[in-house]
């Protein structure tokens, strides 16, 4: 699924300074350095280096921002779900590849993921966000369904719990994985589905 960008995020016309990428960018770092609710236009102002009101000639608000950062991290989200596995002959086949294209997701968009897996759902915006992120959740519970009902993991466990459980495991590559620092995303990714399906296979 791929959502519009928010025409709040497109710089207008006679200011210098930033593009909407390289603004998002930095925003995003000071979110996750101090808090969303914790950081203010002053805050972004300060580390951005320009005034305020210079800022609200590209947006029109903190929570703009917050928006078009979460998208980011959705989207790409929403479309390993949808993507087609042109490899895949089983359902078991499905479930991998969107695992293992999760945890690149995460890795070619951590600041905005962690964003994402640090929000409290007090605003309209993150509580959006946190239900499309529940609806994920919730397609993945599909695909290990459908994989159960072919043979090829156990039945005795919850779908809707094991889904749960592996994205929670791959989410925590946020706090701890440092790309280009050792191992590789595709060892990472092999490493993930190594641990998931030891305990899922029948």
């Amino acid at each position: 699924m791929t959502h519009a960008p928010s025409p709040a995020l497109t710089p207008r016309r006679g200011r210098p300074g930033y593009d909407r990428e390289t603004l998002l960018r930095v925003c995003v770092e000071v979110f996750n350095l101090h808090g969303y609710d914790a950081t203010s236009m002053g805050t972004l102002s300060e580390r951005l280096g320009i005034s305020k009101s210079a800022i609200y000639h590209h947006v029109e608000s903190k929570e703009a921002i917050l928006d078009q950062a979460l998208s980011r991290a959705l989207d790409a989200l929403e479309d390993v779900i949808t993507s087609e596995d042109a490899a895949a002959v089983s359902e078991l086949d499905r479930l991998e590849h969107v695992l293992r294209r999760t945890v690149f997701v995460l890795v070619e968009h951590m600041p905005y993921v962690t964003l994402l897996l640090r929000l409290r759902g007090n605003s309209e915006v993150e509580l959006r966000a946190l239900e499309r992120r529940r609806t994920i959740t919730g397609q993945v519970a599909v695909l290990i369904g459908r994989a159960q009902q072919e043979g090829s993991i156990r039945t005795d466990l919850s779908s809707r719990s094991a889904a749960r459980l592996l994205l929670g495991m791959i989410n925590s590559v946020v706090d701890w994985y440092k790309p280009g620092a050792g191992e590789s995303t595709d060892d990472l990714a092999d490493t993930v589905l190594t641990l998931a399906f030891s305990g899922l296979r029948t």
